[in-house]
């Protein structure tokens, strides 16, 4: 499957916000977007009007790049989304909260969702004891999440649990991060999510 493998912090300059992309590097003066918050390229500077189709189709970019996920992978989630009962948006950003790579990363098991990835296709990540090497596994609630043991003592692991202890973690997630292990206490709710995200306008964009 094809990926994205250009510059990451050019993605948060071309969506004028922060994705967290970088990990560490994301939380320093050193971030990109802090020197030059305005869009890669020439024309980045210059300012435009955007006509509505352009705002809605910044959103759904802004939420895919996000989640590191693919146009083919988010439109099957948007579908996904779309055939439940409730509202779509919310149950869209919710089926990426589930991602397995999103969740180590919100528990603080990683510095930024593609270090999430590596951890999980390196098999260092159990659910329920056991070893699930597929990113995109959609976590349940009661769902037990464990870093391995010889993976415990990584740096990269230790200085991403040391941070998440210091900056919090989202409340419908249980961490004992001093045992490189966390629960899944309920699925996420709308006010759980960031604010600023308007997950109506990908609604608008894939209803046309």
């Amino acid at each position: 499957m094809a990926k994205y493998t250009g510059p990451k912090c050019r993605l948060c300059r071309r969506e004028g916000e922060k994705l967290y992309l970088k990990g560490e590097k994301c939380y320093t003066d050193k971030c990109a977007i802090e020197k030059r918050p305005y869009p890669p390229g020439e024309a980045g500077q210059s300012r435009r009007r955007q006509s509505e189709y352009g705002l809605q189709l910044r959103e759904k970019q802004k939420v895919r790049r996000t989640y590191g996920v693919m146009e083919g992978q988010f439109r099957r989630y948007y579908q996904e989304a779309a055939r439940r009962k409730g509202n779509t948006g919310e149950l869209l950003l919710q089926l990426l909260e589930r991602r397995l790579d999103n969740i180590v990363f919100r528990m603080g098991f990683a510095g930024s969702r593609s270090e999430s990835r590596q951890a999980i296709r390196h098999n260092q990540i159990l659910i329920n004891g056991s070893r699930v090497n597929l990113p995109s596994y959609q976590v349940k609630t009661g769902d037990e999440v464990t870093v391995v043991s010889h993976a415990r003592n990584h740096d990269r692991i230790q200085y991403a649990v040391q941070r998440s202890d210091d900056l919090g973690r989202p409340e419908w997630l249980e961490v004992d991060g001093g045992n490189f292990k966390g629960t899944v206490k309920a699925l996420p709710e709308r006010a759980d999510l960031s604010p600023a995200i308007n997950e109506h306008l990908i609604v608008e964009l894939y209803s046309k």
